[in-house]
């Protein structure tokens, strides 16, 4: 297989912006290679500048649920098109998109638009410390929320250690306020809260981890987490930017039956365009300006061509049988490798929650950040080039999660589990 063209471009683009791509996890440095660039997705599949096809299980990070470029999508965008770009002023589908975001997920009595999930997430912040009048933050290690400063925080030594800057660039004193909990851990969030008692505004946190992979709660953090906010009147944040939409319409918190204070959205309710989206109980939305005096703006918020696309997602996702049926894919593809690793006597745990998975080679559950950086990365890498080669796609990093789409076929899941298979003989 040929990548003579991607090499040439990634060398070229190297010389015009930074490591030579516009998100770090594209350089493929985590797998030691350079990544194929990609000129045309359809269906299951991504297409390179060489010419190669590949089964996709990275789906641009999640919005694909409907597979690459439906003609549904396409035909809604080129109609919305026709009548301009941006407005920076409002327009009908947004209220629209509005009432079905509200439909799917009863949490949310207002919702405001935004162009990212990182300005979701830190625009909820800002909202659950204007409408508590408190400064700290909690998050677990492993949960990435977008790239805001005082975000960009790993735990340090201890749970109730005030974060360390994970970037450089960002002044200690941004993150002077940040907590750092262990997800599935409830005693080290009591720890926090009852050591911070009157100043922690909020509790972010991805219901289902994508970014060390997939990583779901255990069945009493969730509820645990809920309880603990309520008595010290925290605000609970989900941020289903990820899982929103994609484990199931309602998203996590429909899953494990878990009403949040606010929720972040993006990735699938833009239909593959940016956006993003925060939202959650009327008192504390009535926060936000002009009703309040939190302030959030951005000239793209809302823009036409996003909020066409994201509502014909919606609406086809709304429709009878699509989630079982991405279940009874996931299930097939959950199975297969686990059957394929037992035969190899290859240590394996694989996380699935509906469409979005990961597996690990390792010989114990992971169910935090410690469990997933301690799985053997160096088969990862060799499993992963042994993929490339047999052209299926899936992220260049053991931390993050996969996803099938509704394009893909049981044929497609039975052709990864041989290939797999395959690998595990050489890996």
């Amino acid at each position: 297989m040929s990548h003579e063209t991607s090499k040439k471009l990634f060398d070229e683009a190297s010389k015009h912006i930074p490591g030579g791509v516009n998100s770090p996890v594209r350089a493929y440095k985590s797998v030691n290679s350079t990544p194929p660039f990609i000129v045309r997705a359809k269906g299951a599949h991504v297409y390179d500048a060489d010419g190669n096809s590949y089964l996709d299980y990275v789906g641009t990070w999640g919005p694909a649920i409907l597979g690459h470029a439906p003609s549904e999508i396409l035909n809604v965008l080129n109609q919305t098109m026709k009548n301009g770009l941006s407005f920076g002023a409002p327009t009908p589908k947004e209220i629209e998109l509005a009432k079905l975001v509200k439909q799917a997920l009863p949490s949310i009595d207002l919702v405001r638009f935004v162009s990212s999930g990182t300005e979701a997430t830190m625009s909820a912040i800002r909202v659950a410390r204007g409408y508590t009048g408190r400064s700290k933050v909690i998050k677990f290690d492993g949960c990435y929320h977008g790239h805001a400063d005082y975000l960009l925080v790993k735990a340090g030594s201890g749970a109730i250690t005030c974060g360390v800057p994970d970037s450089q660039g960002v002044p200690e004193s941004f993150t002077e306020h940040t907590l750092i909990a262990k997800f599935n851990d409830l005693e080290s969030v009591k720890e926090i809260i009852e050591t911070h008692v009157d100043d922690v505004a909020c509790v972010i946190v991805e219901p289902i981890i994508g970014n060390m992979g997939c990583i779901p709660p255990q069945p009493s953090f969730l509820r645990g987490l809920r309880k603990l906010c309520t008595k010290h009147k925290v605000v609970l944040i989900f941020d289903e930017v990820m899982t929103g939409f994609r484990v199931a319409f309602g998203g996590a918190q429909s899953v494990y039956d878990i009403k949040p204070d606010m929720t972040c959205l993006g990735k699938i309710i833009g239909g593959g365009l940016p956006v993003g989206a925060y939202g959650g109980k009327k008192e504390i939305m009535e926060t936000v300006a002009p009703l309040g005096p939190v302030y959030q703006a951005g000239t793209l918020s809302g823009n036409p061509l996003a909020m066409a696309v994201g509502l014909k997602t919606l609406e086809l996702l709304n429709q009878k049988g699509v989630y079982q049926d991405l279940e009874q894919k996931g299930k097939l593809l959950e199975k297969g490798l686990i059957d394929a690793a037992k035969k190899a006597k290859t240590p394996l745990c694989l996380n699935r929650v509906g469409s979005m998975f990961s597996f690990y080679f390792a010989d114990h559950k992971v169910t935090d950040a410690d469990g997933a950086r301690a799985a053997d990365k160096k088969k990862f890498i060799k499993l992963f080039h042994f993929f490339l080669e047999n052209n299926i796609n899936i992220a260049p990093s053991p931390f993050e999660a996969g996803f099938i789409s509704l394009a893909h076929t049981m044929d497609d899941i039975e052709r990864t589990v041989h290939v797999f298979a395959g690998a595990l003989k050489k890996i």
